[in-house]
């Protein structure tokens, strides 16, 4: 099959997929395929994997050269990008002339070695972040963010469609993966601040359960200050008009003070309070909690 035949297919013809890698997510992945009409063939390290995935239609490749063979759009989700650059390096002529859909998680840095890689071998590239547990593969609820060859994108979008909702960041490889750890962070940060929140309030006998629908209602609150906030950090403007970050370093103390006094750990508040206190030093005190931003822009 001709570069042209991989990439222009017919339009009313359901696109050959591989699928490398049948963990809980790739396996997720080639079932949407199936279950969408897509012709896939599947390939795992491990063979016993996908056995399921054979009884639905799926052709097993006896090699991941093979797999690569079969298929216009390659798409990979397996341990890390260590594992697909051994993996993809030694088989670059079978890939020439493919799209390479890299759905493993890693680094902006790593993404944008592959892509360089790819580049030199005539390789389609495409690096994406899964924002969906597997379960969700196919639904709705579904996104992957998508980075790189834009043209690759556009030729492979009706399938990638198939998968979750698309989107496309730009032509740097790497963005995905930026905007995936971004993501990652601000989900980290609101688990544990749940977390200590749930321990302050049972330490006075209020359930967790109990307790969720007021965190909710303030998530709900804080989400809707992003967009102001973002066009704040974009502008390089941070005025204080709700409150300054003085105001805000005042109940990080009280914070302090009233986990200690419940005997709940002070570690997270006392982080958040470094922070604020490292802005005030730094002459912000009187500017909006946007300003901070120039703390974790800062590596100290």
């Amino acid at each position: 099959m001709t570069s042209s035949e991989h990439d222009h297919a017919r339009s009313d013809e359901p696109a050959s997929v591989t699928l490398l890698g049948l963990g809980l997510m790739g396996h997720a992945l080639a079932g949407t395929l199936l279950a969408t009409g897509h012709p896939t063939t599947v390939w795992n390290r491990s063979a016993d994997k996908g056995a399921d995935l054979i009884g639905r239609g799926a052709r097993r490749a006896g090699s991941a050269g093979e797999a690569i063979a079969a298929g216009s759009l390659v798409i990979v989700c397996i341990t890390d990008n260590n594992a697909v650059r051994e993996l993809v390096e030694p088989r670059a002529a079978e890939l020439r002339g493919r799209t390479l859909v890299n759905l493993t998680s890693g680094s902006s840095s790593e993404a944008d070695d592959i892509s360089a890689w790819a580049a030199q071998h005539g390789i389609a590239y495409l690096d994406g972040a899964v924002l969906a547990a597997p379960d969700g593969i196919g639904t709705d609820e579904a996104a992957i963010l998508y980075s790189g060859d834009k043209d690759a994108f556009d030729r492979h979008e009706r399938v990638l469609r198939r998968l979750a909702a698309p989107t496309f960041l730009g032509e740097r490889p790497g963005l995905a993966a930026l905007h995936d750890v971004a993501v990652l962070t601000m989900m980290w940060n609101i688990l544990n601040a749940f977390l200590h929140a749930g321990a302050l309030l049972q330490s006075a006998g209020v359930s967790a359960t109990a307790l969720t629908p007021v965190l909710e209602g303030g998530i709900s609150t804080t989400t809707g200050w992003l967009a102001g906030y973002a066009e704040q950090i974009d502008a390089g403007v941070f005025p204080g008009d709700d409150a300054t970050i003085a105001t805000h370093l005042a109940a990080m103390a009280h914070l302090i003070d009233e986990s200690a006094a419940q005997g709940v750990s002070t570690e997270l508040p006392r982080q958040i309070k470094a922070v604020a206190d490292r802005a005030v030093a730094e002459g912000l005190g009187q500017s909006g909690y946007a300003a901070m931003i120039s703390r974790f822009r800062s590596p100290e």
